[in-house]
């Protein structure tokens, strides 16, 4: 018995030098993230940015910089919140394979099958072949609204007095040339996930957002990722953005109290959600490792078609992008961007570790005068990828 007890004592010792070493190789990690923020904060002068590790053992190291609204000086927490933009396509392209999973639509499915009866679908090109995988991957052909000329300055025009329904997006590539024969080629375009958005609807009877809260969010405890439907977002940052930009906005894209000059709402499926690099951190940790659902489904999401045929390992698949072989192994993700605010979510699949960050402004990011992003996203996988202090 005193040996059993000695052997136990023995063994809880041991089991909490573990966590303490453990414990201390985060502070120390977390601290080398912040030291490397602190670096770009100094060198790209943005007023302000979040960054989200995921590790394979559950920890999460959260770090800030800089403020979350400059004129009043309120510093940039961890708990910030900023729009995620695009990002949210990765939500949509899970919901998707969560309902195909039980059989409510398939991605072969046509969309004629769902949005036939709209007043609108025959002005829609080829409507009657595109199916919901060409939607998916951005394989449809259609034109993407938002880089029509003087849409976006009416997109937010419209958030003045309510904000611009899908349909009233949707409407401006209606009878319009196609830029290539659906599944032939592949262009971007947020046209496509808002059509997407509503065969999702229409096929299950439900709101978008009610579903991917009820079947995504609530299960993986996303507090803070929320629908941005409305002006008045809390926890949000202030976003900046660049003088003569094409919205038509001031530079500072809030009003004193913090309130958006315009309604987010616009965007809808082709983003549509707030949320903390700290979340989106661990929504990727959750995606990309199988665990954000409870059938089957990384075959599916990981089932891209090819970006450009001038770079192969270049793919995209259920709304995420794909970079099948880079120098760190297979990355996946997506990043974001919307008046304001920009975002970063990558997963490096060799080594299970999600890394997600979002800074306040797009002034130099926007117009891709700035290599901000992608020196941020190298520079965080060099320093966490395949580190020690990660294991």
């Amino acid at each position: 018995m005193i040996r059993a007890t000695v052997i136990a004592a023995v063994l809880a010792a041991m089991s909490l030098s573990a966590v303490q070493a453990r414990a201390e190789a985060s502070v120390g990690l977390a601290a080398k993230v912040q030291d490397l923020l602190a670096d770009f904060y100094e060198v790209y002068d943005f007023p302000g940015a979040t960054v989200a590790v995921a590790l394979p053992d559950g920890r999460v190291l959260d770090a800030a910089i800089g403020l979350a609204d400059v004129e009043a000086n309120l510093p940039m927490t961890p708990a910030t919140r900023m729009l995620a933009a695009s990002v949210g396509k990765t939500i949509v392209g899970a919901l998707v394979l969560s309902l195909e999973s039980e059989g409510v639509l398939d991605r072969d499915d046509l969309i004629s099958q769902y949005l036939q009866d709209a007043e609108w679908f025959g002005g829609l090109p080829h409507a009657e072949v595109i199916k919901v995988r060409h939607l998916l991957n951005h394989s449809s052909g259609l034109l993407d609204h938002v880089h029509i000329d003087g849409v976006a300055a009416q997109m937010i025009a419209a958030g003045s007095s309510g904000h611009m329904r899908p349909e009233q997006a949707i409407a401006f590539v209606l009878n319009t040339q196609p830029l290539f024969e659906p599944g032939q080629a592949w262009s971007y375009t947020d046209t496509g996930y808002l059509l997407l958005g509503l065969v999702i609807e229409k096929a299950t009877g439900r709101d978008f957002y009610d579903l991917a809260s009820e079947r995504l969010f609530s299960g993986l405890m996303l507090d803070d990722t929320a629908p941005s439907v409305t002006p008045s977002i809390e926890g949000l940052a202030i976003g900046y953005t660049f003088e003569g930009n094409p919205f038509g906005l001031p530079q500072r894209t809030n009003t004193e109290d913090g309130a958006l000059l315009w309604n987010p709402a616009v965007e809808w499926t082709g983003g549509g959600f707030v949320s903390t690099a700290h979340d989106l951190a661990r929504w990727g940790q959750a995606l990309f490792t199988g665990k954000a659902m409870a059938a089957p489904y990384l075959d599916r999401l990981l089932d891209g078609v090819p970006v450009d045929a001038d770079a192969p390992d270049l793919l995209y698949g259920s709304g995420v992008a794909i970079y099948r072989d880079t120098p760190l192994g297979p990355v996946y993700g997506h990043g974001g961007w919307i008046p304001g605010y920009v975002t970063s979510l990558r997963h490096y699949g060799d080594h299970a570790i999600t890394i997600a960050f979002q800074i306040n402004t797009d002034v130099g990011i926007a117009d891709d005068s700035s290599d901000l992003v992608p020196a941020l996203e190298a520079a965080l996988a060099e320093l966490l990828v395949g580190s020690k202090d990660t294991e």
